[in-house]
């Protein structure tokens, strides 16, 4: 596996994850998301790799998901971007893992374009901002866009950092919290991303600088990132205070008092790296 690869099966892994976000079908939707887990796995597996034969790699990307009027075009597009990175793989049992998995996308992909319902409009980028169902105001609808703007860009970078601290590390105490770290935070990240799709106002992420990733001091990083924790907390506070809707609240809090294990999490990883 080369640097190279791992960029591109990062680009693959965004644009699995964000078509499932645009699409409204649930069912499609729920098989695109599996699909982009699966491909974040791939990234992990190429990762792993580089890593074991002495290989940096980044999370430099190349991608632009357009703006697909239909359900048919999104899938056609996908579809595309799968065959192109398959292209690229070399040859190794991993090329052959990463291959029979994404022949069966490639094929699933097919079948639902195939299906009637396939000229769905997709509304994911059309700046609507309002959610169904639900009746904001300005000022409600702007704090609920500032917060999904900021907070998908903190899960998307805190996936990508654990991730990166993950495969550095060889204690399995650390990997295992890592783990969990990543796990929450692409629940977080599919959420908002789904949210955001909702009003019209999906966009990919901000690509990340290297030195964001690249950590030296591990107990700084670990001692910031509780604080952004506490500060992600106060946020889901206060959004869930501003929006006055009992059901977006409701999901609010939840994510604030997920935010509270989190911490407690990072403590332990505090404790595993810089023991007293």
């Amino acid at each position: 596996m080369t640097p190279a690869i791992f960029e591109r099966k990062h680009a693959l892994w965004l644009n699995v994850l964000f078509t499932s976000f645009m699409i409204e079908d649930e069912a499609v939707k729920s098989e695109l998301y599996d699909h982009a887990q699966i491909a974040f796995r791939h990234l992990r597996w190429i990762a792993r790799e580089l890593a074991e034969n002495g290989t940096a790699y980044t999370y430099d990307r190349d991608i632009d998901l357009g703006r697909p009027a239909d359900n048919a075009e999104a899938l056609h597009a996908l579809g595309a971007a799968v065959k192109a990175t398959m292209a690229a793989y070399p040859d190794s049992a991993l090329s052959a893992r990463m291959i029979t998995d994404d022949q069966y996308l490639i094929a699933r992909l097919e079948t639902l374009r195939a299906r009637p319902d396939s000229n769905a409009p997709i509304t994911a980028f059309d700046r609507h901002r309002t959610l169904p169902g639900k009746t904001l105001d300005t000022a409600q609808t702007d704090a609920l866009t500032l917060f999904l703007f900021e907070e998908s860009y903190k899960e998307y970078e805190l996936i990508l950092i654990y991730a990166y601290m993950q495969n550095e590390s060889r204690d399995l105490l650390e990997r295992d919290i890592y783990q969990d770290l990543i796990d929450e935070s692409q629940f977080h990240l599919k959420s908002f991303g789904n949210m955001m799709a909702k009003m019209g106002i999906l966009a990919l992420p901000r690509p990340l600088h290297e030195q964001t990733y690249k950590i030296t001091d591990i107990e700084a990083f670990i001692r910031n990132g509780i604080s952004e924790e506490e500060n992600a907390k106060e946020q889901c506070r206060s959004l869930a205070e501003a929006v006055r809707d009992e059901e977006l609240s409701a999901f609010f809090d939840f994510i604030n008092f997920q935010e509270s294990y989190h911490i407690e999490l990072m403590k332990k990883l505090l404790a595993q790296v810089s023991p007293k």
